[in-house]
Protein backbone atom coordinates (compact mmCIF):
# COMPACT_ATOMS: atom_id res chain seq x y z
CA UNK A 1 0.00 0.00 0.00
CA UNK A 2 1.23 3.74 -1.12
CA UNK A 3 3.03 5.87 2.21
CA UNK A 4 -0.24 7.88 3.65
CA UNK A 5 0.29 10.95 5.93
CA UNK A 6 -2.21 12.35 8.36
CA UNK A 7 -2.26 16.01 6.60
CA UNK A 8 -1.89 16.86 2.73
CA UNK A 9 1.89 17.51 2.77
CA UNK A 10 4.06 15.92 -0.47
CA UNK A 11 3.88 12.40 1.20
CA UNK A 12 0.05 12.65 0.93
CA UNK A 13 -0.08 14.03 -2.60
CA UNK A 14 2.02 11.07 -3.94
CA UNK A 15 -0.20 8.65 -2.23
CA UNK A 16 -3.59 10.32 -3.06
CA UNK A 17 -2.29 9.91 -7.30
CA UNK A 18 -0.84 6.38 -6.62
CA UNK A 19 -4.39 5.15 -4.58
CA UNK A 20 -6.98 7.38 -7.17
CA UNK A 21 -5.08 5.62 -9.95
CA UNK A 22 -5.66 2.10 -8.51
CA UNK A 23 -9.31 3.10 -7.85
CA UNK A 24 -9.92 4.27 -11.35
CA UNK A 25 -8.13 0.57 -12.75
CA UNK A 26 -10.58 -0.67 -10.66
CA UNK A 27 -13.74 1.41 -11.64
CA UNK A 28 -12.63 1.96 -15.51
CA UNK A 29 -14.77 -0.48 -17.21
CA UNK A 30 -18.50 0.50 -14.59
CA UNK A 31 -17.33 4.23 -15.54
CA UNK A 32 -16.90 3.55 -19.07
CA UNK A 33 -20.57 1.66 -19.44
CA UNK A 34 -22.36 4.71 -18.16
CA UNK A 35 -21.04 7.29 -20.09
CA UNK A 36 -23.78 9.21 -21.87
CA UNK A 37 -23.01 12.84 -21.56
CA UNK A 38 -22.20 15.01 -23.17
CA UNK A 39 -21.06 12.01 -25.95
CA UNK A 40 -21.98 8.42 -25.38
CA UNK A 41 -18.29 7.33 -26.61
CA UNK A 42 -17.80 4.78 -23.52
CA UNK A 43 -14.65 6.33 -22.50
CA UNK A 44 -14.83 8.77 -19.73
CA UNK A 45 -13.54 5.87 -17.21
CA UNK A 46 -10.54 5.27 -19.27
CA UNK A 47 -9.70 9.12 -20.11
CA UNK A 48 -9.58 9.55 -16.57
CA UNK A 49 -6.92 7.08 -15.90
CA UNK A 50 -5.25 8.35 -18.05
CA UNK A 51 -5.31 11.74 -16.91
CA UNK A 52 -4.40 10.29 -13.60
CA UNK A 53 -1.64 8.10 -14.99
CA UNK A 54 0.06 11.43 -16.30
CA UNK A 55 -0.16 13.33 -13.02
CA UNK A 56 1.17 10.15 -10.83
CA UNK A 57 4.56 9.72 -13.48
CA UNK A 58 4.92 13.29 -13.52
CA UNK A 59 4.97 13.09 -9.20
CA UNK A 60 6.80 10.18 -9.49
CA UNK A 61 9.36 11.70 -11.62
CA UNK A 62 9.45 14.51 -8.70
CA UNK A 63 10.54 11.58 -5.97
CA UNK A 64 12.88 9.94 -8.10
CA UNK A 65 15.29 13.37 -8.79
CA UNK A 66 15.13 13.66 -5.05
CA UNK A 67 16.92 10.68 -3.57
CA UNK A 68 18.78 12.56 -0.98
CA UNK A 69 18.09 10.22 2.36
CA UNK A 70 15.09 10.58 4.15
CA UNK A 71 14.24 13.97 2.77
CA UNK A 72 11.05 14.31 0.47
CA UNK A 73 10.37 17.01 -2.05
CA UNK A 74 9.05 20.15 -1.58
CA UNK A 75 5.29 19.98 -1.33
CA UNK A 76 5.24 22.98 -4.23
CA UNK A 77 6.80 21.08 -6.48
CA UNK A 78 4.70 18.20 -5.79
CA UNK A 79 1.33 19.45 -6.43
CA UNK A 80 2.82 21.50 -9.84
CA UNK A 81 4.39 18.30 -10.96
CA UNK A 82 1.10 16.79 -10.67
CA UNK A 83 -1.24 19.83 -12.12
CA UNK A 84 1.22 19.57 -14.45
CA UNK A 85 1.13 16.10 -15.50
CA UNK A 86 -2.57 15.70 -15.41
CA UNK A 87 -2.38 18.76 -17.68
CA UNK A 88 -0.49 17.42 -20.73
CA UNK A 89 -1.53 13.90 -20.44
CA UNK A 90 -5.67 15.25 -20.00
CA UNK A 91 -7.44 12.85 -21.83
CA UNK A 92 -11.20 13.75 -23.51
CA UNK A 93 -13.51 16.04 -21.64
CA UNK A 94 -13.56 14.17 -18.38
CA UNK A 95 -9.92 14.17 -18.27
CA UNK A 96 -9.57 17.95 -19.06
CA UNK A 97 -12.19 19.40 -16.45
CA UNK A 98 -10.44 16.66 -13.93
CA UNK A 99 -7.06 18.68 -15.06
CA UNK A 100 -8.54 22.17 -14.16
CA UNK A 101 -9.66 20.57 -10.97
CA UNK A 102 -6.16 19.53 -9.75
CA UNK A 103 -4.71 22.61 -10.97
CA UNK A 104 -6.69 24.96 -8.82
CA UNK A 105 -5.87 22.87 -5.94
CA UNK A 106 -2.48 22.55 -6.54
CA UNK A 107 -2.35 26.48 -6.81
CA UNK A 108 -3.49 26.70 -3.43
CA UNK A 109 -1.69 23.29 -1.69
CA UNK A 110 1.83 25.26 -2.89
CA UNK A 111 1.26 27.35 0.09
CA UNK A 112 -0.04 24.92 2.89
CA UNK A 113 -0.86 21.72 3.92
CA UNK A 114 -3.58 22.08 6.99
CA UNK A 115 -6.82 22.11 6.84
CA UNK A 116 -8.15 24.90 5.92
CA UNK A 117 -5.57 25.19 2.80
CA UNK A 118 -7.38 21.94 1.76
CA UNK A 119 -10.63 23.56 2.17
CA UNK A 120 -9.69 26.31 0.10
CA UNK A 121 -8.14 24.33 -2.42
CA UNK A 122 -11.24 22.38 -2.94
CA UNK A 123 -13.23 25.62 -3.74
CA UNK A 124 -10.71 26.93 -5.98
CA UNK A 125 -10.34 23.78 -8.18
CA UNK A 126 -14.47 23.50 -8.78
CA UNK A 127 -14.54 27.11 -9.54
CA UNK A 128 -11.45 26.99 -11.54
CA UNK A 129 -13.25 24.12 -13.50
CA UNK A 130 -16.46 26.23 -14.00
CA UNK A 131 -14.17 29.03 -15.17
CA UNK A 132 -12.53 26.08 -18.01
CA UNK A 133 -15.93 24.86 -19.39
CA UNK A 134 -17.94 27.37 -21.89
CA UNK A 135 -20.92 26.65 -20.88
CA UNK A 136 -21.45 24.68 -18.02
CA UNK A 137 -24.30 22.19 -17.67
CA UNK A 138 -25.73 21.05 -13.71
CA UNK A 139 -25.67 17.24 -13.67
CA UNK A 140 -22.24 17.16 -14.60
CA UNK A 141 -19.18 17.09 -12.67
CA UNK A 142 -18.96 20.66 -12.14
CA UNK A 143 -21.90 19.60 -9.74
CA UNK A 144 -20.27 17.27 -8.03
CA UNK A 145 -17.02 19.46 -7.55
CA UNK A 146 -19.34 22.36 -6.76
CA UNK A 147 -20.74 19.93 -3.90
CA UNK A 148 -17.98 18.76 -2.78
CA UNK A 149 -16.20 22.30 -2.41
CA UNK A 150 -19.48 23.35 -0.33
CA UNK A 151 -19.53 20.53 2.29
CA UNK A 152 -16.14 20.87 2.74
CA UNK A 153 -16.58 24.23 3.35
CA UNK A 154 -19.26 23.41 6.09
CA UNK A 155 -16.26 21.88 8.20
CA UNK A 156 -14.38 25.19 8.84
CA UNK A 157 -13.26 25.01 12.36
CA UNK A 158 -11.82 21.37 12.02
CA UNK A 159 -8.19 21.21 12.11
CA UNK A 160 -8.27 17.69 11.02
CA UNK A 161 -7.49 17.24 6.69
CA UNK A 162 -9.22 13.89 7.06
CA UNK A 163 -12.22 15.74 8.35
CA UNK A 164 -12.39 17.66 5.01
CA UNK A 165 -11.40 15.51 2.82
CA UNK A 166 -14.45 13.03 4.05
CA UNK A 167 -17.01 15.65 4.06
CA UNK A 168 -15.77 16.72 0.64
CA UNK A 169 -15.78 12.97 -0.93
CA UNK A 170 -19.42 12.61 0.82
CA UNK A 171 -20.91 15.47 -0.78
CA UNK A 172 -20.20 14.71 -3.96
CA UNK A 173 -21.65 10.94 -3.48
CA UNK A 174 -24.55 12.70 -2.51
CA UNK A 175 -24.55 15.24 -5.40
CA UNK A 176 -23.58 11.94 -7.73
CA UNK A 177 -26.70 10.71 -6.70
CA UNK A 178 -28.82 13.57 -7.52
CA UNK A 179 -27.23 13.83 -11.31
CA UNK A 180 -30.32 11.64 -12.57
CA UNK A 181 -32.73 14.19 -12.11
CA UNK A 182 -30.78 17.33 -12.82
CA UNK A 183 -30.06 16.06 -16.47
CA UNK A 184 -32.29 14.16 -18.40
CA UNK A 185 -30.24 12.22 -20.70
CA UNK A 186 -28.85 10.35 -17.47
CA UNK A 187 -32.02 9.87 -16.12
CA UNK A 188 -33.69 8.48 -19.40
CA UNK A 189 -30.64 6.38 -19.47
CA UNK A 190 -31.21 5.36 -15.54
CA UNK A 191 -27.22 6.44 -14.69
CA UNK A 192 -25.65 8.81 -12.89
CA UNK A 193 -22.63 11.42 -14.56
CA UNK A 194 -20.03 9.36 -15.61
CA UNK A 195 -17.26 12.18 -14.86
CA UNK A 196 -18.90 12.79 -11.55
CA UNK A 197 -18.85 9.24 -10.18
CA UNK A 198 -14.83 9.76 -11.47
CA UNK A 199 -14.81 12.65 -9.03
CA UNK A 200 -15.99 10.79 -6.13
CA UNK A 201 -13.69 7.82 -7.22
CA UNK A 202 -10.71 9.95 -7.19
CA UNK A 203 -12.39 12.01 -3.76
CA UNK A 204 -12.08 8.56 -1.77
CA UNK A 205 -8.74 8.19 -2.71
CA UNK A 206 -7.95 11.30 -1.21
CA UNK A 207 -10.03 10.04 2.13
CA UNK A 208 -7.78 7.17 2.14
CA UNK A 209 -4.45 9.36 1.59
CA UNK A 210 -4.88 11.44 4.10
CA UNK A 211 -6.24 9.19 6.32
CA UNK A 212 -4.67 6.12 5.67
CA UNK A 213 -8.26 4.35 5.96
CA UNK A 214 -10.47 4.05 2.99
CA UNK A 215 -13.79 5.90 3.00
CA UNK A 216 -17.26 5.11 4.41
CA UNK A 217 -18.81 4.53 1.49
CA UNK A 218 -22.48 4.15 3.25
CA UNK A 219 -25.24 2.41 0.86
CA UNK A 220 -24.94 4.07 -2.22
CA UNK A 221 -25.59 1.67 -5.29
CA UNK A 222 -24.78 2.32 -8.81
CA UNK A 223 -28.23 2.40 -11.10
CA UNK A 224 -28.61 -0.69 -13.48
CA UNK A 225 -26.14 -0.32 -16.10
CA UNK A 226 -27.06 -2.51 -18.53
CA UNK A 227 -28.18 -1.05 -21.56
CA UNK A 228 -26.38 1.76 -21.98
CA UNK A 229 -23.53 0.31 -23.83
CA UNK A 230 -26.36 0.05 -26.52
CA UNK A 231 -29.20 2.70 -25.94
CA UNK A 232 -26.80 5.23 -25.48
CA UNK A 233 -26.19 7.53 -28.59
CA UNK A 234 -30.08 7.32 -29.54
CA UNK A 235 -30.89 8.32 -26.00
CA UNK A 236 -28.19 11.65 -26.09
CA UNK A 237 -30.13 14.56 -26.40
CA UNK A 238 -26.91 16.50 -25.57
CA UNK A 239 -24.90 15.95 -28.84
CA UNK A 240 -24.11 12.27 -29.41
CA UNK A 241 -22.72 10.93 -32.69
CA UNK A 242 -25.98 10.93 -34.54
CA UNK A 243 -27.15 14.53 -33.91
CA UNK A 244 -23.78 16.43 -32.51
CA UNK A 245 -20.30 17.38 -33.94
CA UNK A 246 -18.81 14.57 -36.02
CA UNK A 247 -15.09 14.98 -34.36
CA UNK A 248 -13.31 15.44 -30.86
CA UNK A 249 -10.40 17.33 -31.02
CA UNK A 250 -7.49 17.65 -28.39
CA UNK A 251 -4.62 19.85 -28.46
CA UNK A 252 -1.68 21.09 -25.89
CA UNK A 253 -1.19 24.87 -27.21
CA UNK A 254 1.56 27.22 -25.87
CA UNK A 255 0.01 30.73 -26.34
CA UNK A 256 -0.38 33.98 -24.26
CA UNK A 257 -3.66 34.29 -22.20
CA UNK A 258 -4.98 37.18 -24.36
CA UNK A 259 -4.56 34.78 -27.39
CA UNK A 260 -6.89 31.88 -25.25
CA UNK A 261 -9.26 34.46 -24.76
CA UNK A 262 -9.70 34.72 -28.93
CA UNK A 263 -9.00 31.19 -29.01
CA UNK A 264 -12.24 30.11 -26.32
CA UNK A 265 -14.26 33.01 -28.82
CA UNK A 266 -13.53 31.09 -32.01
CA UNK A 267 -13.82 27.85 -31.02
CA UNK A 268 -17.41 28.59 -29.07
CA UNK A 269 -18.71 29.02 -32.74
CA UNK A 270 -17.58 25.55 -34.15
CA UNK A 271 -18.80 23.20 -31.96
CA UNK A 272 -19.37 22.46 -27.90
CA UNK A 273 -18.00 20.74 -25.05
CA UNK A 274 -15.69 23.44 -25.55
CA UNK A 275 -12.96 23.22 -22.48
CA UNK A 276 -9.80 25.03 -22.43
CA UNK A 277 -7.52 24.78 -19.71
CA UNK A 278 -3.76 25.28 -18.07
CA UNK A 279 -2.12 28.92 -17.74
CA UNK A 280 1.47 30.38 -17.76
CA UNK A 281 1.38 29.44 -21.29
CA UNK A 282 0.79 26.11 -21.58
CA UNK A 283 -3.00 25.05 -21.96
CA UNK A 284 -4.79 22.01 -23.18
CA UNK A 285 -8.12 22.60 -25.62
CA UNK A 286 -10.73 20.23 -25.82
CA UNK A 287 -13.19 20.61 -28.41
CA UNK A 288 -16.31 18.80 -30.43
CA UNK A 289 -16.68 19.87 -34.14
CA UNK A 290 -17.70 19.33 -37.38
CA UNK A 291 -15.22 21.54 -39.57
CA UNK A 292 -11.60 19.32 -37.26
CA UNK A 293 -9.09 21.31 -39.70
CA UNK A 294 -10.87 24.94 -38.65
CA UNK A 295 -10.39 24.44 -34.69
CA UNK A 296 -6.71 23.08 -35.50
CA UNK A 297 -6.34 26.44 -37.36
CA UNK A 298 -7.57 28.30 -34.44
CA UNK A 299 -4.96 27.00 -32.33
CA UNK A 300 -2.46 27.73 -35.04
CA UNK A 301 -3.60 31.13 -34.41
CA UNK A 302 -3.24 31.84 -31.34
CA UNK A 303 0.37 30.08 -30.43
CA UNK A 304 1.51 26.36 -31.32
CA UNK A 305 -0.89 23.32 -30.78
CA UNK A 306 0.91 20.46 -30.65
CA UNK A 307 0.00 16.54 -29.61
CA UNK A 308 -3.02 17.29 -32.17
CA UNK A 309 -5.46 14.29 -31.51
CA UNK A 310 -8.36 14.08 -33.61
CA UNK A 311 -11.18 11.19 -33.03
CA UNK A 312 -14.34 10.61 -35.31
CA UNK A 313 -17.35 9.58 -33.26
CA UNK A 314 -17.67 6.64 -35.41
CA UNK A 315 -20.37 3.84 -34.82
CA UNK A 316 -17.21 1.81 -33.76
CA UNK A 317 -16.46 3.89 -30.68
CA UNK A 318 -20.37 4.27 -29.99
CA UNK A 319 -20.96 0.41 -29.96
CA UNK A 320 -17.15 -0.97 -29.13
CA UNK A 321 -18.31 -4.40 -28.87
CA UNK A 322 -21.43 -4.90 -31.20
CA UNK A 323 -18.93 -6.43 -33.85
CA UNK A 324 -17.75 -10.01 -33.62
CA UNK A 325 -14.00 -9.82 -32.26
CA UNK A 326 -11.15 -10.92 -34.55
CA UNK A 327 -9.16 -13.91 -33.50
CA UNK A 328 -6.00 -12.36 -33.54
CA UNK A 329 -4.59 -8.63 -33.57
CA UNK A 330 -1.31 -6.83 -32.93
CA UNK A 331 -0.39 -3.73 -31.49
CA UNK A 332 2.76 -2.00 -32.18
CA UNK A 333 4.40 1.09 -30.63
CA UNK A 334 5.72 3.56 -33.64
CA UNK A 335 8.23 6.61 -33.19
CA UNK A 336 6.73 8.34 -36.04
CA UNK A 337 3.46 8.62 -38.28
CA UNK A 338 5.18 6.72 -41.37
CA UNK A 339 5.56 4.54 -39.80
CA UNK A 340 1.70 4.31 -38.24
CA UNK A 341 0.51 4.00 -41.59
CA UNK A 342 2.91 1.56 -42.72
CA UNK A 343 1.75 -0.65 -39.77
CA UNK A 344 -1.31 -0.22 -39.88
CA UNK A 345 -1.53 -1.49 -43.49
CA UNK A 346 -0.32 -3.98 -42.62
CA UNK A 347 -3.10 -4.89 -40.34
CA UNK A 348 -1.84 -3.77 -36.92
CA UNK A 349 -3.00 -1.58 -34.21
CA UNK A 350 -0.04 1.14 -33.41
CA UNK A 351 0.47 3.28 -30.84
CA UNK A 352 2.31 6.78 -31.79
CA UNK A 353 5.56 7.54 -29.32
CA UNK A 354 6.43 11.00 -29.38
CA UNK A 355 10.24 12.06 -28.48
CA UNK A 356 10.17 12.42 -24.58
CA UNK A 357 6.96 11.51 -23.93
CA UNK A 358 6.52 7.24 -23.99
CA UNK A 359 3.19 5.98 -24.02
CA UNK A 360 1.74 5.51 -20.31
CA UNK A 361 0.49 1.11 -19.69
CA UNK A 362 -3.43 2.91 -20.16
CA UNK A 363 -2.49 3.72 -23.58
CA UNK A 364 -1.28 0.57 -24.69
CA UNK A 365 -4.10 -1.18 -22.65
CA UNK A 366 -6.35 1.43 -25.04
CA UNK A 367 -4.98 0.02 -27.88
CA UNK A 368 -5.03 -3.62 -27.03
CA UNK A 369 -8.58 -3.36 -26.32
CA UNK A 370 -9.00 -1.08 -30.02
CA UNK A 371 -7.37 -3.77 -31.17
CA UNK A 372 -10.59 -5.75 -31.06
CA UNK A 373 -9.03 -9.56 -30.59
CA UNK A 374 -9.38 -12.74 -28.59
CA UNK A 375 -5.81 -13.06 -29.17
CA UNK A 376 -2.93 -9.79 -28.60
CA UNK A 377 0.34 -9.99 -30.13
CA UNK A 378 2.20 -6.61 -28.26
CA UNK A 379 5.45 -5.36 -29.81
CA UNK A 380 6.87 -2.04 -27.71
CA UNK A 381 9.71 -1.70 -29.92
CA UNK A 382 11.79 0.16 -26.80
CA UNK A 383 13.23 -1.12 -24.08
CA UNK A 384 12.49 1.24 -21.88
CA UNK A 385 8.61 0.32 -22.30
CA UNK A 386 9.45 -2.88 -20.73
CA UNK A 387 7.73 -2.82 -17.77
CA UNK A 388 5.03 -0.66 -19.05
CA UNK A 389 4.57 -2.81 -21.49
CA UNK A 390 4.17 -5.78 -19.17
CA UNK A 391 1.65 -3.96 -16.71
CA UNK A 392 -0.72 -3.31 -19.64
CA UNK A 393 -0.82 -6.85 -21.18
CA UNK A 394 -1.48 -8.03 -17.52
CA UNK A 395 -4.32 -5.53 -16.92
CA UNK A 396 -5.49 -6.73 -20.76
CA UNK A 397 -5.21 -10.17 -19.40
CA UNK A 398 -7.66 -10.02 -16.59
CA UNK A 399 -10.20 -8.25 -19.22
CA UNK A 400 -9.95 -12.12 -20.77
CA UNK A 401 -7.86 -11.23 -23.39
CA UNK A 402 -4.75 -13.38 -24.43
CA UNK A 403 -1.68 -11.21 -24.90
CA UNK A 404 2.01 -11.75 -25.73
CA UNK A 405 4.68 -9.41 -25.42
CA UNK A 406 7.37 -9.73 -27.33
CA UNK A 407 10.20 -7.66 -25.85
CA UNK A 408 11.83 -5.80 -28.92
CA UNK A 409 13.67 -2.83 -28.26
CA UNK A 410 13.56 -0.77 -31.75
CA UNK A 411 11.21 -0.20 -34.77
CA UNK A 412 12.78 -2.30 -37.21
CA UNK A 413 12.39 -5.28 -35.03
CA UNK A 414 8.35 -4.53 -34.76
CA UNK A 415 8.61 -4.08 -38.42
CA UNK A 416 10.70 -7.44 -38.85
CA UNK A 417 7.97 -9.22 -36.49
CA UNK A 418 4.83 -7.97 -38.14
CA UNK A 419 6.70 -9.30 -41.62
CA UNK A 420 6.18 -12.62 -40.50
CA UNK A 421 3.17 -12.34 -39.21
CA UNK A 422 0.37 -14.98 -40.06
CA UNK A 423 -2.94 -14.60 -38.15
CA UNK A 424 -3.85 -18.44 -39.63
CA UNK A 425 -1.15 -20.30 -37.25
CA UNK A 426 -1.92 -21.19 -33.80
CA UNK A 427 -1.03 -18.19 -31.46
CA UNK A 428 1.94 -20.13 -29.78
CA UNK A 429 3.55 -20.82 -33.34
CA UNK A 430 2.75 -17.27 -34.31
CA UNK A 431 4.25 -15.84 -31.56
CA UNK A 432 7.22 -17.65 -31.97
CA UNK A 433 7.94 -16.96 -35.46
CA UNK A 434 7.66 -13.02 -34.79
CA UNK A 435 9.93 -13.60 -31.73
CA UNK A 436 12.44 -14.91 -33.37
CA UNK A 437 12.27 -12.54 -36.51
CA UNK A 438 12.76 -9.56 -34.21
CA UNK A 439 15.32 -11.40 -32.18
CA UNK A 440 17.53 -12.20 -35.51
CA UNK A 441 17.30 -8.34 -36.21
CA UNK A 442 20.09 -5.90 -34.77
CA UNK A 443 19.04 -2.44 -34.68
CA UNK A 444 20.91 0.81 -35.03
CA UNK A 445 19.64 5.02 -34.67
CA UNK A 446 21.68 7.87 -35.88
CA UNK A 447 21.16 10.74 -33.06
CA UNK A 448 22.32 14.28 -32.89
CA UNK A 449 24.24 14.80 -30.22
CA UNK A 450 23.02 17.85 -27.67
CA UNK A 451 25.76 18.25 -25.53
CA UNK A 452 29.59 17.43 -24.95
CA UNK A 453 29.46 13.45 -23.53
CA UNK A 454 31.42 10.44 -22.80
CA UNK A 455 30.42 7.92 -24.71
CA UNK A 456 31.44 4.08 -25.38
CA UNK A 457 32.87 5.45 -28.83
CA UNK A 458 34.91 8.95 -26.82
CA UNK A 459 33.78 12.15 -26.46
CA UNK A 460 31.29 13.35 -28.51
CA UNK A 461 30.53 17.51 -28.66
CA UNK A 462 27.08 19.12 -29.41
CA UNK A 463 26.07 18.50 -32.87
CA UNK A 464 28.06 15.35 -33.55
CA UNK A 465 26.33 12.31 -35.09
CA UNK A 466 25.85 9.65 -33.48
CA UNK A 467 25.36 6.20 -34.42
CA UNK A 468 24.03 3.96 -31.58
CA UNK A 469 23.72 0.23 -32.76
CA UNK A 470 21.90 -1.95 -30.22
CA UNK A 471 21.40 1.09 -27.61
CA UNK A 472 25.40 2.04 -27.20
CA UNK A 473 27.35 4.59 -29.08
CA UNK A 474 29.35 2.96 -31.98
CA UNK A 475 30.05 5.89 -33.68
CA UNK A 476 30.71 9.76 -33.61
CA UNK A 477 30.27 11.22 -36.98
CA UNK A 478 30.08 15.01 -38.58
CA UNK A 479 27.56 14.46 -40.89
CA UNK A 480 24.83 12.19 -41.11
CA UNK A 481 25.56 9.80 -44.54
CA UNK A 482 29.42 9.13 -43.07
CA UNK A 483 27.88 8.37 -39.80
CA UNK A 484 25.32 5.96 -41.57
CA UNK A 485 27.68 4.28 -43.72
CA UNK A 486 30.15 3.54 -40.80
CA UNK A 487 27.35 2.35 -38.84
CA UNK A 488 26.41 0.14 -41.86
CA UNK A 489 29.86 -1.43 -42.21
CA UNK A 490 29.97 -2.61 -38.64
CA UNK A 491 26.19 -3.93 -38.83
CA UNK A 492 27.05 -5.78 -42.09
CA UNK A 493 30.68 -7.38 -40.67
CA UNK A 494 29.00 -9.69 -39.22
CA UNK A 495 26.62 -10.95 -41.89
CA UNK A 496 23.34 -10.14 -42.81
CA UNK A 497 20.53 -10.99 -45.81
CA UNK A 498 18.44 -7.84 -45.58
CA UNK A 499 18.87 -4.07 -44.89
CA UNK A 500 16.00 -2.06 -43.78
CA UNK A 501 16.57 1.89 -43.37
CA UNK A 502 13.60 4.22 -41.97
CA UNK A 503 14.07 7.81 -42.83
CA UNK A 504 13.25 10.52 -41.00
CA UNK A 505 10.80 13.47 -42.05
CA UNK A 506 13.64 15.75 -43.34
CA UNK A 507 15.78 13.09 -44.33
CA UNK A 508 16.32 13.45 -48.39
CA UNK A 509 15.80 10.13 -50.54
CA UNK A 510 19.17 10.89 -52.12
CA UNK A 511 20.58 9.19 -48.91
CA UNK A 512 18.94 6.29 -49.16
CA UNK A 513 19.75 5.75 -52.47
CA UNK A 514 23.71 6.44 -51.63
CA UNK A 515 23.25 4.05 -48.89
CA UNK A 516 21.46 1.48 -51.16
CA UNK A 517 24.54 1.78 -53.31
CA UNK A 518 26.49 1.87 -50.56
CA UNK A 519 25.56 -1.87 -49.80
CA UNK A 520 25.46 -3.14 -53.29
CA UNK A 521 28.94 -2.17 -53.94
CA UNK A 522 30.43 -3.91 -50.71
CA UNK A 523 28.04 -6.48 -49.86
CA UNK A 524 27.04 -9.29 -52.11
CA UNK A 525 23.75 -10.74 -51.94
CA UNK A 526 22.49 -8.25 -49.21
CA UNK A 527 18.84 -6.66 -50.37
CA UNK A 528 17.71 -3.07 -49.11
CA UNK A 529 14.35 -2.13 -47.90
CA UNK A 530 13.21 1.97 -47.48
CA UNK A 531 10.26 3.09 -45.45
CA UNK A 532 9.50 6.83 -44.47
CA UNK A 533 9.67 7.08 -40.90
CA UNK A 534 7.19 10.59 -41.02
CA UNK A 535 7.28 13.11 -37.74
CA UNK A 536 8.94 12.42 -34.77
CA UNK A 537 10.96 9.75 -36.54
CA UNK A 538 14.61 9.92 -35.80
CA UNK A 539 17.22 10.71 -38.64
CA UNK A 540 17.59 6.93 -39.89
CA UNK A 541 17.15 4.13 -38.14
CA UNK A 542 18.73 1.01 -39.52
CA UNK A 543 17.93 -2.87 -39.07
CA UNK A 544 20.00 -5.74 -40.25
CA UNK A 545 18.80 -9.24 -40.27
Amino acid sequence: MPQTADDMDAVAVRAWCSLALEALGREREAIDAINVYPVADGDTGTNLYLTVESAAAAVEAVFAAHETGTSVPALADVVRAMAHGALIGARGNSGTILAQLLRGMAGVLADGHDADHLRRALTRAAEAARQAVAHPVEGTVLTVATAAAEAAGRTAGDPRPEAVAQAAYEGARTALDATPGQLAVLGRAGVVDAGGRGLVTVLGALVEAVSGEPPARGTWVTPDIAPVTVAAADDCAAGGPADGPAFEVIYLLEARDDAVDRLRARLDGLGDSLVVVGGDGLWNVHVHVDDAGAAVEAGVEAGRPYRIRITHFGADRVHPHLSEPAQRGVVVVVPGDGLSGLCTEAGATTVLARPGEPPASGELVDAIRRAHAHEVVLLPNDAELRHTAAAAAEQARTEGIRVALIPTRAAVQGIAALAVHEPERSFDEDVVAMTAAAGATRYAELAVAERQSWTMAGICQAGDILGLIDGDVAVIGEDVPGTARAVLDRMLSAGGELVTLVLGEDVPDSLAEALQEHVREGYLAVDTVVYRGGRQCAPLLIGVE
